[in-house]
């Protein structure tokens, strides 16, 4: 057993704060990590302490392994939560956190990267029993081994990345004649998203629903799970809403899907947080499906939900693992209380497909209220970077009832005022709003089936802010500069009365 005192967050925005606020309610220092442009952001004034580690771009940042590992060294950090994105499923990054003595508050490495490969992951997870769409174990040789597979699935079909997610290197293949096109087009978007074009292919499921198992585990093998969210409504394969619990399952279902979530955790000597993620399809001639789609080895952006309908701190968890704690309650012990829905708000224009529009906040009011929980990584005065992510903040709501979450949520979003970029919070409520939404009967085609940009224009009007009435934008001053020797500089701006304690280049 030990006691972690010292956790470098290496991570940025939303989640980079969010873990710094459990620790702090563990009386846990913290350790933020800092891109140039990053300088004055949220998450480095909420640190105790804050170390630069290079230019705006990830790959000569936050992706850079060894210049993490150095700032494990300066700063004295005992324990290193890696968030989600950037190195958080690197197992060669975790194994050297390891190495170095410091608690990994995450997930074995050899978990990870076995359930990194999908390919490997799919045959693990065919050995252990879990149900798995038809489809092919290994990646496919070649085009022709990829035709043979697709007539022996039937189409259409799905072609995946083995070391994919997010939606890169996937196509859905209606035709015979269109699959090699598609495999090329994937297999080289899969190359240059992660440097390995290996591809495999399955049944692809018309109208699927997406149900994800939050798993958590000790390093005594004991493993349960916090029942499954709901991740239907999607955007270029990358979810936009999440709600717990689903309306789709049933108490034996979600019994069902939530200990083939166990039993894929334990095949793999699983621990800490973690989701396994499933495709439901409810229109099978046999009657309701699910089978196996991936493992994400981290905390995922969606688990506030979670933690709103068990009552569980999940970094706090995850900490108490790390410290070799064995989990303090059992499957038995658990239920779900209440619903909870998630709206990620990004700075992205839903009316322009989606695409991203970083820029200065100019306004940044979030709302409030009864059982309405903001997540945010940014704040008023302050940029999203063109450089990440474009997530402003994530809002979530709790209520006894499914109705009465969605009803607040929708009160939420109409409340949250944001001017400089344009957002996704018209769209979210135009979910809210939606009848299929609201009754429960939709699928991850929501958006190919119901939205255009028109429908914005009914929802979007109370949301709005008028330029003139926006506030001015806010200007920090930045800090002192370092003598260049590492050593620590005293200074900070304290707009947002967070500040970190030192700041070092």
């Amino acid at each position: 057993m030990r006691t972690i005192t010292k956790v470098l967050v290496t991570n940025r925005g939303e989640i980079a704060i969010r873990v710094m606020r459990t620790c702090r309610e563990l009386g846990i220092q913290t350790v933020a990590v800092y891109s140039e442009p990053d300088r004055t952001a949220l998450h480095v004034r909420y640190a105790d302490e804050a170390y630069e580690i290079g230019p705006a771009a990830s790959s000569q940042s936050y992706l850079v392994a060894d210049k993490i590992l150095d700032v494990i060294r300066r700063s004295g950090a005992d324990g290193v939560h890696p968030g989600y994105g950037f190195l958080s499923e690197n197992a060669a990054f975790a194994e050297a956190v390891e190495a170095m003595g410091v608690a990994w508050i995450g997930p074995p490495p050899d978990a990870m990267r076995v359930m990194g490969d999908k390919t490997a992951a799919r045959a693990e997870m065919e050995r252990a029993g879990v149900p798995m769409a038809p489809g092919t174990t290994d990646a496919v040789k070649d085009v022709d081994e990829l035709r043979e597979a697709a007539a022996r699935i039937g189409y259409p079909v799905l072609l995946k990345a083995a070391a994919g997610g997010g939606g890169k290197g996937m196509r859905v293949v209606e035709r015979a004649e269109d699959l090699e096109a598609a495999f090329e087009t994937a297999s080289r978007e899969a190359q240059n998203a992660f440097g390995d074009g290996r591809m495999f292919v399955e049944k692809y499921i018309t109208e699927p629903r997406h149900i994800e198992i939050q798993v958590l585990g000790d390093r005594h093998g004991n493993v349960v799970h916090l029942f499954e969210r709901e991740c239907s409504i999607q955007r270029r394969h990358q979810k936009v809403i999440e709600e717990a619990p689903s309306a789709l399952l049933t108490p034996e279902l979600r019994d069902a899907i939530g200990q083939a979530a166990v039993t894929a955790a334990k095949t793999v000597g699983y621990f800490s947080a973690g989701t396994v993620e499933f495709l439901v399809d409810e229109h099978d001639p046999k009657g309701l499906q699910y089978y196996f789609m991936e493992m994400n080895t981290r905390l995922q952006v969606e688990h506030p939900v979670t933690e709103a309908i068990t009552g569980l701190d999940l970094v706090k968890e995850m900490i108490r693992v790390a410290e070799g704690h064995p989990l303090p309650f059992a499957q038995d012990d658990l239920s779900i209380h209440g619903h909870a829905v998630e709206s990620r708000v990004y700075a992205e224009s839903a009316s322009r497909g989606f695409l991203p529009d970083p820029g200065p906040l100019v306004r940044h009011a979030a709302p409030s209220g009864p059982f309405v929980r903001v997540d945010a990584g940014v704040e008023e005065g302050g940029t999203v970077p063109m450089y990440y992510d474009p997530m402003i903040s994530k809002v979530t709501t709790w209520a006894p009832t499914r109705t009465e979450a969605i009803d607040r949520m929708n009160r939420a979003l109409g409340e949250y005022d944001i001017a400089g970029v344009e957002t996704t919070i018209p769209f979210c409520r135009f979910v809210m709003q939606h009848e299929a939404f609201r009754s429960g009967n939709f699928s991850t085609r929501f958006i190919e089936r119901y939205f255009t940009p028109d429908v914005l224009t009914a929802v979007s009007d109370d949301t709005k802010t008028a330029a003139a009435l926006a506030a001015p934008l806010l200007v920090y001053a930045a800090p002192a500069s370092s003598s260049g020797d590492g050593a620590p500089v005293d200074a900070a701006p304290a707009a947002s009365g967070w500040m970190a304690r030192r700041w070092v280049r």
